[in-house]
């Protein structure tokens, strides 16, 4: 079981994104919450938690002093921001904690299901990997002037263990001002498009003839075909198998 703490001092907030999580991933995961940054720490420290859905903003220990404090010891569990502040220095903070994703509130279900979903391949997939540093921490540009040599990439090796850390490192740009970025300029976020990118090719290896649904996980990105049947429902609304058939 794939083990996520999320953290937000907003009793209301944390206990309906508990709630959702359970639902969606009750069947993977074991979800725990806690209600500040100290929480935070002392639940770590004896569960360890693989996924970590933290605010930015809460009394005592920030989610971002907090994130900090962990990456000290575990450089490899899946950090992602949820925060209400749109402000550039918090981004800017998230940097040297290599965030999976950074989401606004209100939370987009679908952002915010594709983030939690790359987690989760991350720590089945690849053994909890040690993201790639950023090739950048400087002060970046506004906007981005090579916004389809970003897509292109994604696009050349989606099939690939791709991170936001791998893409945001290749084209220069800190990992959380990225996601920022890449949602402004092409409407979600870095994860959701990946995922969705994925599923459509999928779809297009589905309606070929004699195809093997564990091979077509497996090249779109999937590794584990029992997964990837469970995003493709989530995309689809059916199974891989479901909609093969409706191809016949």
């Amino acid at each position: 079981m794939i083990r996520i703490l999320i953290a937000d001092d907003e009793q209301i907030e944390r206990m309906a994104l508990e709630k959702k999580l359970k639902k969606l991933f009750g069947e993977t995961c074991e979800v725990q919450s806690a209600e500040n940054g100290r929480e935070v720490l002392e639940c770590y420290s004896v569960w360890k938690p693989q996924i970590l859905i933290l605010d930015v903003r809460m009394p005592g220990i920030s989610g971002l002093e907090a994130a900090e404090k962990i990456r000290e010891t575990d450089r490899d569990c899946s950090i992602i921001f949820l925060t209400a502040f749109d402000e550039f220095s918090y981004a800017k903070k998230a940097i040297s904690v290599r965030a999976l994703d950074y989401i606004l509130k209100p939370a987009d279900d679908r952002e915010l299901t594709a983030a939690v979903e790359e987690g989760i391949r991350v720590a089945q997939e690849t053994g909890r990997r040690t993201p790639r540093e950023n090739a950048s921490t400087a002060e970046p540009k506004e906007a981005p002037e090579q916004e389809d040599r970003i897509l292109s990439y994604v696009k050349a090796h989606f099939a690939e263990d791709l991170s936001v850390q791998d893409v945001a490192g290749h084209f220069g740009y800190a990992d959380a001002y990225f996601c920022r970025i890449f949602k402004q300029h092409f409407g979600k976020s870095f994860v959701s498009y990946l995922t969705d990118y994925r599923i459509e090719r999928a779809k297009e290896k589905l309606g070929e003839k004699e195809t093997n649904i564990r091979e077509v996980g497996q090249t779109v990105g999937y590794a584990d075909p029992n997964y990837f049947a469970k995003v493709f429902r989530r995309v689809t609304g059916m199974s891989p198998t479901e909609y093969q058939s409706r191809m016949d």
